[in-house]
């Protein structure tokens, strides 16, 4: 049997380490923080999780690579755990995940509370893992409530993981905006619902979670 488990494989993103394409605005590449509010680098030059980009958007692409930490308290809430908050209401969940099935909402590459992954394309902890996001803004009227869906297509580690999943109003109660919610956090969701631009959130969840090479190219 080990012979199988030598031979499973892993998947690798075929995009991982890639450059910033031109055009794109680079978020951060280990250089320093500056375009998160708080960003702290860990000794080995990665950021750390819990922050936002400063910078705000409508409709983007985003490269992102993250690196799980090893915690050896087998299931439920002794695994890694982070999120991606796409304009602090969409979550793209970051979670040890590997070897899950079926993979459910809990599990990586699901949008927490809209759907599941299409696959479990996670790779185990203590190795770099990719998303690559295409994000359709959801359109408010003037009064700031959705009059048109928005729309995600993203790929984990270079499997399609969420195919044009549309979504309306956020559902989870653990966004930035109602969890820990503070004065700041409410004037960037008022901009964000009356102009349609909101920023990018890293979540903490008691993780050591790590984040590298990370590009943004905004899309009209």
């Amino acid at each position: 049997s080990m012979g199988i488990t030598l031979k499973r494989t892993i998947r690798h993103s075929p995009t991982e380490g890639l450059a910033a394409p031109k055009g794109a605005t680079i978020l951060f590449d280990g250089q320093n923080a500056d375009a998160f509010v708080d960003g702290k680098i860990d000794p080995r030059g990665f950021l750390e999780a819990n922050t936002k980009t400063k910078q705000a958007f409508t409709d983007f692409k985003l490269h992102l690579e993250f690196f799980l930490p090893f915690k050896p308290l087998g299931r439920g809430h002794g695994r890694a755990n982070s999120g991606l908050y796409l304009h602090g209401h969409y979550e793209l969940q970051i979670y040890d995940s590997f070897g899950v099935n079926p993979p459910t909402e809990q599990d990586e590459g699901s949008l927490y509370r809209f759907g599941k992954p299409l696959v479990n394309a996670a790779r185990p902890t203590g190795q770099w893992q990719v998303y690559d996001i295409r994000f359709r803004a959801p359109r408010r009227d003037a009064k700031g409530h959705v009059e048109k869906v928005g729309s995600i297509t993203a790929w984990l580690n270079g499997q399609k993981v969420q195919d044009n999943i549309e979504f309306q109003e956020p559902r989870s109660p653990y966004i930035p905006f109602k969890h820990g919610v503070n004065d700041y956090l409410r004037g960037i969701e008022k901009r964000l619902k009356e102009t349609g631009f909101g920023p990018l959130f890293l979540q903490d969840h008691g993780s050591p979670v790590r984040f590298r090479n990370i590009w943004i190219v905004p899309r009209t």
